[in-house]
């Protein structure tokens, strides 16, 4: 039902939907009554009031409804329903690797909203949340809390314990770790990252997160590498995964492969050497590096084809300084003729343009640096023999590279090849995101599927899918193509560690001891997930391991984000539950922050598009960063998190998650204890509010009818109306997925409630006592307006602070006002009538005049004013005389209000709304109750 208005202005019954609204057509109804029904949308609800407490508080409030939601279901995912029925969200999986900071709070609130949102909105939300525990911070973690390092060489030990407990791994060299086989060290791992997981979970119960903690994963359990694994063996055998003898970057701290899309630039400190090589006549051509330790392994000098400095010696060649080395000079477009000299040497490998040099202009290979960072220890041929042969032997060789790049400028300065001193300088070195050391770039076997990184027909079809997906905010996307159209190689997956999903490969070995990695051994779906290192294929026994005619287990692992990448189809039950998969997937939000737009959002949809054909999901939500005061982003490896723990406990979780919603997708927000303390006070001001309007009617056991024909006062409907247009513009907010827009509007009004709306009705509202069974219709239509506005205004603030609206909710309504509907628009406005929602702020501002005199008056503001003259803005002067009786009572004036029209310029002297009274009379404040 809904009301309209008759040409007499009288209330009547109509009938209307109660759609959750024209943005959501799959949204569904909820079982419990739905504030369409309250406000006109079938039989009049009827509320009973159990239970208001004398002295309300925020504190407890996290145990009590966490401990009552977790029992009663309220966020149990309810697997019956249909696809259009469902609203599906890829949560990010936290990285297990010590504590979560508050920069994890804020952009999870921003989730948790639009979970809570589209829950109340009539969608069986699917919510999980995973734990992503492998890769290398939880090897960095496992090895300073217990003080042990991975040897795969070693056997495994039985009932092994650790040296160290916590912290006092910390203190052990990494040198003096203990060795420990790789299963030992996999249990250690797997023994701190479930303690970890314990104390995540209880901080986002005490966050609130709406979580169906049934529906929780590991990226290391045994489903999650099932399917990594499934994913890969279908990527090889489409001719996706493939694998290489290539250069690549390389961590010498934590000896494993890295990936582009894990690189950080960082600027580090360097010297240019001007080094001569030279000519067939003698003549110097002079070059300027930064690394002449790789001086041995060069192949080439390279200028640009239009300089005209060097084009004379282009088809020649030159001999390198100390070495002797023969090596051409070449052109290539990307020579950078300002830069240095112009022209450069090319070394396999001193960075990724010489990779790219190498490559395409098919140079030779002269490697010398290894995967442990240092010069080879073997004489390499080209110099053997030559007029350096002795110098690296002696100096150069088995060196670090900062100890053989002194070597060599000593010897270049001794002969006469670098005749002036190295000028310092900041140069842009590529390290690993967790690394301390620039990466080296090294020959090894590793694997790679493919991204469009070379392939240009694959790269515009991740280009489209970019523009399929709905960016939020849109301006993100630019971030996600720039990304792609940037690529300049396929992605790297193999890792050369231990706590990760196995690459479920053998290889054969030759009757003569070669293994033939041309021809991988790939177990049968069915058997996954498998461990190469400890399980035989099929065909063979473990006793034929490293034998002739036998075989080897790949020894690496997946790069995190290889597995990271199917978190939609890990949690969708993708081949594990084809029912749950078919309901579910594509998934319909995928929440995460900026910075791994280029690793999570760009991989997942690379997998996706592989495997699946389409989106992983049709909405992708970006979260800024959190900044400490220094404007910097908050980090571990910058040191300058702050846990939120003990903010949580201080100032109530509503109040933290006020904080987080307070800051816009994209936007990079400062950490504000301040934003908190207002969210504290909002959060009180919601139980103290909702008590003072409940305490109408008779306290505990009264009957609350939120029957909309009960509203006949302007006022009341004026209020209403307003109501609706919030809902209104907040439900439009939400659906554009902007969390903060509807706060805001839902916020503003909830104070104007307060300060203006229950001031001015509480008289009216008490009537005759409150409990007087002889009402008039003026104060049931207040407390039914108070009713109807506090049943909406707790819906609308419920995914923001769901923990003080549960409280108020479970003292007058049946379930939990997060399973309640979401509130619709039309039917307040329908309730308001012709009403202006303005009507109610023209009427505070009258109150607020009045309460100005006794202000300046130093007057208490219970003393009453005796007779009153109040000039009001002609614009708003119908809306005061309609509610002239309720602005007396509240503004306690005892006699006459008299009521003018403002002359021109004297609102300027007035308060807020341009109104101000220009006579007045105080009475004699009344004694106050001392009891």
């Amino acid at each position: 039902m809904r009301f309209g208005l008759l040409e007499s202005g009288t209330l009547v019954r109509m009938s209307i939907p109660t759609s959750p609204g024209p943005t959501d057509p799959a949204a569904t109804t909820p079982a419990q009554d739905s504030p369409a029904a309250s406000v006109g949308g079938g039989d009049v609800v009827r509320a009973v009031v159990k239970e208001v407490p004398d002295k309300v508080s925020t504190d407890g409030l996290e145990t009590k409804f966490d401990e009552r939601w977790t029992a009663e279901g309220t966020f149990a995912f309810d697997r019956t329903k249909t696809r259009a029925e469902i609203y599906s969200i890829d949560t990010p999986p936290p990285t297990v690797s010590g504590s979560l900071h508050v920069g994890h709070v804020f952009s999870y609130t921003h989730t948790d909203v639009v979970a809570r949102y589209k829950r109340m909105q009539g969608r069986e939300v699917f919510y999980p949340m995973g734990w992503d525990d492998n890769g290398l911070p939880t090897e960095r973690r496992v090895q300073n809390y217990f003080g042990v390092r991975c040897d795969p060489s070693l056997p495994y030990t039985e009932g092994f314990e650790p040296p160290h407990q916590g912290t006092d791994g910390k203190n052990v060299k990494p040198a003096d770790q203990i060795p420990v086989s790789r299963r030992n060290f996999i249990e250690l791992c797997e023994r701190l990252t479930a303690d970890d997981e314990r104390t995540f979970e209880e901080l986002w119960r005490r966050l609130g997160l709406s979580v169906d903690w049934a529906q929780t994963y590991q990226t290391i359990g045994d489903s999650s590498r099932a399917t990594a694994q499934r994913a890969f063996l279908r990527n090889l055998a489409r001719g996706e995964a493939y694998q290489a003898e290539a250069p690549g970057l390389w961590d010498i701290t934590f000896q494993t492969a890295v990936a582009q899309a894990e690189l950080e630039a960082r600027d580090y400190p360097g010297h240019y050497h001007r080094v001569a090589f030279h000519q067939s006549d003698g003549e110097p051509v002079y070059i300027e590096t930064t690394r002449p330790e790789l001086i041995p392994a060069v192949v080439a000098l390279i200028a640009h084809p239009d300089d005209e400095r060097y084009q004379h010696l282009f088809g020649t060649t030159v001999t390198s300084p100390l070495f002797g080395v023969e090596v051409p000079v070449v052109a290539h477009h990307m020579a950078e003729p300002d830069k240095g000299a112009g022209i450069a040497m090319c070394c396999t490998f001193g960075d990724l343009t010489d990779v790219q040099w190498w490559r395409e202009l098919q140079l030779p290979t002269r490697s010398i640096i290894g995967r442990d960072g240092r010069v080879t220890g073997d004489l390499p041929e080209w110099i053997a023999g030559g007029p350096g042969a002795e110098l690296f032997e002696t100096e150069v060789a088995g060196k670090t590279t900062f100890s053989a790049r002194k070597a060599i400028v000593d010897a270049l300065t001794a002969s006469g090849d670098m005749p002036s001193a190295p000028v310092a300088t900041q140069r842009k070195a590529n390290f690993y995101e967790k690394g301390d050391k620039p990466l080296e770039i090294v020959t090894s076997r590793q694997w790679y599927i493919r991204n469009g990184g070379r392939d240009q027909g694959l790269r515009e079809e991740l280009l489209a899918r970019g523009k399929e997906l709905d960016f939020h905010p849109d301006f993100m996307r630019v971030r996600y193509e720039n990304w792609v159209g940037g690529l300049n190689g396929d992605w790297l997956i193999s890792r050369q560690r231990f706590f990760g999903v196995a690459i479920p490969l053998w290889y054969p070995i030759d009757a003569s001891g070669e293994v033939d990695y041309a021809h991988p051994i790939a177990p049968a779906e069915e058997v996954l997930p498998v461990d190469p290192t400890s399980q035989a294929p099929a065909g063979y026994t473990e006793d034929q391991r490293g034998q002739a005619g036998g075989f080897v287990g790949d020894a690496d692992v997946m790069d995190t984000w290889a597995t990271s990448s199917l978190t939609p189809q890990i949690v969708g039950g993708w081949e594990r539950d084809n029912d749950l998969f078919e309901r579910v997937y594509p998934m319909d939000l995928r929440p995460q922050g900026q910075d791994i737009i280029r690793t999570w959002l760009f991989s997942t949809v690379v997998r996706s598009h592989l495997e699946n054909k389409v989106l992983p999901w049709k909405n992708a939500t970006i979260s800024g960063w959190i900044l400490d005061p220094d404007r910097k982003k908050m980090s571990k490896s910058k040191g300058n998190v702050v846990t939120p723990m003990d903010l949580l406990v201080e100032h109530g979780s509503d109040a933290v998650r006020y904080w987080a919603a307070s800051a816009r997708l994209g936007t990079d927000a400062a950490f504000e204890v301040g934003q908190m303390k207002i969210g504290r006070r909002l959060a009180i001001k919601v139980l103290n509010a909702s008590k003072f309007a409940l305490s109408f009617g008779g306290g505990a056991g009264s009957e609350i009818a939120l029957d909309p024909a009960a509203v006949t006062v302007s006022l009341d409907r004026s209020m209403l109306a307003g109501l609706g247009g919030v809902v209104e513009q907040a439900t439009a907010a939400l659906e554009a997925y902007d969390h903060t827009r509807a706060l805001e509007v839902t916020e503003t009004f909830f104070w104007t409630f307060c300060d203006d709306y229950l001031e001015l009705v509480k008289d009216r509202a008490y009537g005759a006592g409150a409990d007087s069974a002889d009402l008039t219709p003026e104060t049931t239509s207040a407390r039914t307006s108070l009713a109807i506005a506090l049943d909406t205004m707790l819906r609308l603030l419920a995914p923001y602070l769901p923990f003080a609206t549960e409280e108020v909710w479970s003292w007058w309504r049946e379930g939990s006002v997060h399973r309640a509907a979401w509130p619709v628009a039309e039917p307040l406005r329908v309730a308001g009538g012709d009403a202006d929602p303005a009507d109610l702020a023209a009427a505070g501002h009258a109150l607020a005049a009045l309460r100005k005199v006794k202000s300046e008056a130093k007057a208490s503001m219970r003393t009453p004013i005796v007779a009153a003259a109040l000039a009001v803005p002609a614009g708003s002067l119908a809306a005061v005389e309609t509610a002239v009786e309720d602005i007396k009572a509240a503004g306690r004036v005892t006699g006459p209000l008299d009521l003018v029209a403002a002359a021109e310029g004297q609102g300027d002297q007035a308060v807020q709304g341009g109104m101000v009274v220009t006579s007045s009379e105080l009475g004699e404040a009344p004694p106050r109750n001392k009891g």
